[in-house]
């Protein structure tokens, strides 16, 4: 039989176990932030009717969607979560209760080029709350809430989370006479940061035909280095949909400290557009402070109309969506996870020293019993290789259970950090390791320098 060489797709991520525990304690973080702030999990499949993932694509989205002809049957693997959630608030709207607050983590597909950082099957982490004909601008001040406390749980600090609204940039443009034309300047705009002002200037004279002092204008408007406020007020009561997206920046800007978001961790930046066209009132993104060259690791924002593929109910939302796989492709790369938080697929080793391997057993079922994470190496290896299995592995804690040990009713426990061993009960031991164990687990998976 012929040897096949393993590989992996390009564009597909695939951990090693240490990897992977830290990628798992980084979802299971999000969990619990979402949790806090009254989230439902929510599972969507994989797949789906390709009209249903295509709605409101077009033509990038049927470039890279992955699309499987099976029979008479049209189907596509979904390249992000939000399609999927307005298929199934469409669908379920009777039996949901509004708002309605849900996040999703799972994997999505797009069938783009691979390159650093970007990847073919990736996971996403996201949040959306969905009213029902309407949706308190209160829900919008509290998305950059939950973005901290995720970033912080993680373990990041130095991140600002850039806030600002579709509503005052088309105002604005309208203001500025490009009105007719604020769909194609909002895309410009959203490529500021990645072409810079001198080749923004250009595309908007050479593409989209405006003038010197159009272009000069809202470069002014959107690059405005002072309180964003001083030139949101200079343009008041001229423009309708300006006037209304200044009132909800306001709102948001008014309530995010109260909802426990510092100062440092966000702005009003008046270029960010995002280049979604749903997108319909405050926007967001989250930037980490030390890798400007990162880009946005979590976008997102309000739409008025989720669901509008779907059904004529008007279910406006507003929500996140934060690119997991990307974010730790980065975070390990620049060498950022925590090598204190636990790696390990256990907190206990038990070497049996004797043939009986009942002793062993019974332990091992004790401590799980108290939520510790224990393995039997009950393999005819070395006692040297047991402890190296041990090491390799970086679990924290070895017990040893011999004969003495089993006559007195005790076990002895090796610290594998410090090199120190107890005995004692297994009781008292067992109660003293869940202790130490659940330090270690409340370390974050990541530690910036």
């Amino acid at each position: 039989m012929e040897i096949i060489k393993p590989r992996t797709l390009s564009g597909f991520m695939e951990l090693l176990p240490a990897q992977q525990t830290y990628f798992s304690a980084m979802i299971q973080k999000l969990r619990e932030s979402f949790a806090l702030y009254g989230f439902t999990p929510l599972d969507t499949p994989l797949m789906e009717a390709a009209e249903i993932l295509l709605a409101k694509g077009g033509g990038e989205t049927e470039k890279q969607i992955y699309r499987v002809q099976k029979g008479d049957a049209d189907l596509a693997l979904r390249y992000e979560l939000t399609a999927s959630l307005a298929k199934y608030v469409a669908m379920y709207h009777g039996r949901l209760t509004f708002p309605f607050r849900r996040y999703e983590i799972g994997k999505v597909y797009r069938g783009e080029r691979a390159q650093r950082g970007r990847f073919r099957e990736f996971y996403q982490a996201d949040i959306d709350v969905i009213g029902d004909g309407s949706l308190d601008v209160i829900n919008d001040a509290e998305i950059p809430s939950v973005i901290y406390r995720c970033f912080t749980s993680l373990g990041l600090k130095k991140f600002v989370i850039r806030i600002n609204n579709r509503k005052l940039l088309s105002g604005f443009f309208e203001l500025t006479g490009v009105g007719e034309k604020s769909v194609d300047v909002m895309r410009a705009v959203d490529k500021l940061d990645k072409i810079g002002e001198e080749k923004l200037s250009a595309m908007l004279m050479e593409d989209l035909g405006l003038t010197q002092q159009q272009v000069t204008s809202i470069l002014d408007f959107v690059t405005y280095k002072g309180d964003p406020f001083d030139v949101i007020n200079k343009h008041r009561g001229g423009n309708e949909l300006f006037d209304l997206g200044a009132d909800e920046v306001e709102t948001v800007s008014r309530h995010i400290s109260g909802f426990g978001v510092p100062e440092e961790n966000f702005k009003i930046d008046l270029s960010i557009a995002r280049g979604l066209d749903y997108y319909t009132g405050t926007v967001y993104e989250t930037r980490l402070t030390d890798h400007p060259e990162v880009g946005s690791v979590c976008g997102g924002g309000r739409y008025d109309n989720l669901a509008g593929y779907y059904t004529d109910r008007k279910l406006p939302g507003v929500g996140i969506s934060l690119g997991l796989t990307r974010l730790f492709y980065i975070l390990q790369e620049q060498e950022l996870l925590n090598s204190e938080a636990p790696s390990a697929p256990a907190d206990v080793l038990i070497i049996p020293m004797t043939d009986d391997l009942s002793h062993a057993v019974a332990l091992a079922t004790s401590m799980r019993g108290e939520g510790l994470r224990v393995q039997i190496h009950s393999e005819g290896k070395k006692f040297k290789m047991k402890l190296s299995y041990a090491d390799k592995l970086n679990i924290p804690f070895v017990v040893f259970l011999g004969e003495d040990e089993i006559k007195s009713g005790l076990i002895t426990v090796k610290d594998m950090a410090e090199g120190s061993q107890t005995t004692a009960s297994a009781g008292i031991l067992t109660a003293g390791l869940a202790e130490k164990v659940k330090l270690l687990r409340d370390k974050a998976p990541i530690k910036e320098k």
